[in-house]
């Protein structure tokens, strides 16, 4: 049996929540991000990309571009609002579904042409989000994964695009490599040094040749540019919390050691947060004392997945919970109240340059391991 699967994505995501709440906003250059000199664009409005503006700009640079430009800082507990309405409305109607971020949802409907016609239960699908949520949607519907996650790219914006079964290659030939997920510059630049530039040409170039040009990844990208594609839903579950503890050896009044190991935590799972694409609403910090007494304190604050962050707060946090007076045996650090994020919505936390050293930090403690890269304690940086 053919799958059918359907690709949703709402449309320049914050951008639409703000102008539902600020609808005086509408047919202007709005950009979602900070407006400060480090600032960066994490999102912008249609009106704003005919600049040349798109995310992950410098925020000076789309001032330089478009002096009359809208900048919001943005709302991650207002967009986490949103995005739940959303994932209920398809909790609701579609039998396995995945959330691939907070704006974007894959669903397995295979089997359902039987009973409804999938064409006439997506196109009501997205009618009822686009009614009940207020929130333009785009969305594709092919055999797989990756060909309805480029149907939608092209429909876009509020569109609906339907690639049949064994229409796959016919569809990607004429479309530009860069259409393909997870193509990126350095993958284009090759291949177009190479004389490979359409999707099509890239389909008939033979395999051994790509894995010449792209080492492993090669026999992987002809498979997607042939419409080839066997990655399942993963069906979404609700993941409320990740923590972590330490247990001493001896019971210890060393409120230094202790601060020391509570940033250990919190690098180890902020670390944890961004290699699962989530943000956390919510610090939480554990006590039990000798007595086997136990004590808990937690703060809230806007959504974020930046260790920098919460290594603020969990010092103070901790000191206003800690009883000096009495010996402690074992210290924890929970984050809780997460939230699906990406990289757009952590561009609301940190400027450009962090969030590159984060992600260069991170690459190589997935390759080498979560020791290879530690920072330095008490002094902010890392090494």
């Amino acid at each position: 049996m053919e799958r059918s699967i359907v690709h949703m994505d709402l449309d320049s995501f914050f951008v639409s929540v703000e102008l539902l709440r600020r609808p005086e906003l509408r047919g202007k250059p709005l950009i979602i991000g900070g407006s400060s000199e480090r600032g960066v664009v994490a999102s912008c409005s249609y009106e704003a990309r005919k600049f040349g503006i798109r995310s992950a700009m410098s925020s000076q640079k789309a001032k330089q571009l478009c002096p009359d430009a809208i900048f919001i800082h943005g709302d991650m507990e207002e967009y986490s609002k949103y995005s739940k309405i959303v994932r209920q409305i398809i909790h609701e109607k579609a039998p396995v579904y995945e959330q691939a971020s907070i704006d974007e949802f894959y669903l397995d409907i295979t089997g359902m042409d039987r009973f409804f016609g999938i064409v006439k239960w997506t196109t009501e699908l997205r009618e009822t989000i686009i009614k009940e949520s207020g929130l333009p949607i785009s969305c594709g519907l092919s055999v797989n994964k990756v060909v309805s996650k480029i149907a939608t790219g092209l429909s876009k914006p509020n569109g609906f695009l339907y690639v049949p079964a064994g229409t796959e290659k016919e569809f990607l030939a004429p479309l530009p490599i860069e259409k393909i997920p997870m193509v990126g510059k350095k993958t284009t630049e090759i291949l177009h040094n190479a004389g490979i530039f359409d999707i099509g040409t890239l389909s008939n170039t033979p395999v051994l040749k790509l894995e010449q040009l792209l080492g492993k990844h090669g026999s992987g990208l002809w498979m997607r540019a042939n419409g080839i594609d066997h990655s399942a839903i993963e069906p979404y579950s609700e993941r409320k919390s990740i923590s972590t503890e330490t247990t001493f050896r001896e019971d210890s009044k060393d409120v230094n050691g202790m601060r020391i190991n509570l940033l250990k935590m919190v690098e180890e799972l902020c670390f944890t947060l961004r290699q699962k694409k989530f943000l956390t609403g919510c610090l939480t910090v554990k006590i039990k004392y000798s007595n086997f007494e136990k004590e808990t304190k937690q703060c809230s604050f806007s959504y974020t997945s930046s260790d920098a962050v919460l290594m603020e707060k969990i010092g103070p946090l901790f000191d206003s919970l800690y009883n000096k007076q009495k010996y402690v045996r074992l210290i924890g650090v929970r984050l809780s109240n997460l939230v699906h994020g990406n990289y757009q919505a952590s561009l609301f936390e940190q400027p450009e340059k962090t969030h590159n050293l984060y992600a260069a930090m991170d690459k190589i403690r997935v390759k080498y391991g979560q020791d290879a890269v530690k920072r330095v304690l008490g002094n902010k940086r890392s090494h």
